[in-house]
């Protein structure tokens, strides 16, 4: 494999002052591109610009909330003006407001859809007509989630958004091929102010915040780690070493890399002249019925005391 040199290269990466968006920021920076730090709060993304700095990268602050075009402006053009061009994108701003179906409301609805789904858009829109105008190409990185490939339980929103953000790679990487624009979205794992509120973890991301080692049951068979551990997709996507791949899902975490599959038929029965409601009562259940497919993320599998 070449070296993953970025040097030259500019990202900008949303959501990216603390958590899991800085973890982008700083395995970017590491491998040479200059950064555009987002944030909604000024203080928070200063100081990661700050580490940044401290850690030998260069980067500047903007902060704005994702969502609408002018954001999206903003970002772009701050990239062009500090560094002058933008050749990554990461979009990885993101909130939860969690309820189940019957409790949710507008608001909680079109916060989350506003923030992920919107703003990935509106982010990747202005990125794209950026990239094709200077010509040589580019990197859409989006981020998703395992509760947008498979659902989970309160997060109608969260859900929803994610699995579009996946159709959207898969849609963009068709329309941006031409002009050598690669679009991917990941899907990354990690211990994470949100995960570390589910009981099943929590002892475990206490026990490594304490300076002790995630064990190889959660790092291998749960693909569950930090956020660094994450990070490692991003610069290598955004390389020259991955500019064959495009319109895929990636997922990462611990020390597990893995390919999602897309969406597909797996099963199929025929009948001629067409199916009506008896026919179709009749033959599903030892046809394509047979096997239904399960929803929601596998509760994670601990070992036994």
């Amino acid at each position: 494999m070449p070296s993953i040199d970025l040097s030259g290269k500019v990202a900008v990466v949303t959501g990216s002052g603390r958590g899991l968006g800085l973890a982008y920021a700083h395995a970017l920076a590491a491998h040479g591109a200059s950064v555009v730090v987002n944030d909604v709060d000024e203080a928070v993304a200063e100081a990661a610009v700050k580490s940044l700095g401290e850690a030998g990268g260069k980067a500047v602050a903007e902060v704005v909330p994702v969502g609408t075009s002018e954001a999206a402006e903003r970002l772009v053009n701050r990239a062009v003006e500090e560094f002058g061009r933008l050749d990554v994108l990461v979009t990885n701003a993101g909130i939860l407001r969690d309820k189940v179906l019957w409790k949710m409301t507008d608001e909680d609805f079109d916060a989350v859809i506003t923030t992920h789904l919107k703003g990935t858009f509106t982010c990747a829109r202005a990125a794209a007509v950026r990239m094709r105008e200077q010509g040589e190409g580019g990197s859409l990185i989006l981020v998703g989630s395992p509760a947008g490939q498979r659902g989970n339980f309160g997060q109608t929103n969260y859900a929803a958004a994610k699995a579009g953000i996946a159709a959207m790679a898969r849609t963009w990487s068709m329309e941006l091929g031409r002009a050598n624009i690669t679009v991917n979205a990941i899907v990354p794992v990690a211990a994470t102010a949100m995960t570390e509120t589910i009981p099943a973890f929590a002892p475990y991301v206490a026990a490594m915040k304490s300076g002790k080692p995630l064990p190889d049951f959660l790092r291998k068979g749960e693909g569950f780690g930090t956020p660094e551990d994450c990070a490692a997709l991003v610069p290598f996507l955004a390389s020259e070493a991955a500019r064959g791949i495009t319109g895929q899902a990636i997922g990462i975490g611990g020390d597990k890399v893995a390919l999602w599959s897309h969406p597909q038929e797996i099963k199929a029965a025929y009948a001629d002249g067409g199916w009506t409601p008896d026919t179709l009562a009749d033959a599903f259940p030892t046809s394509v019925g047979a096997e239904l497919q399960t929803v929601g993320i596998p509760a994670p599998k601990f070992p036994e005391a």
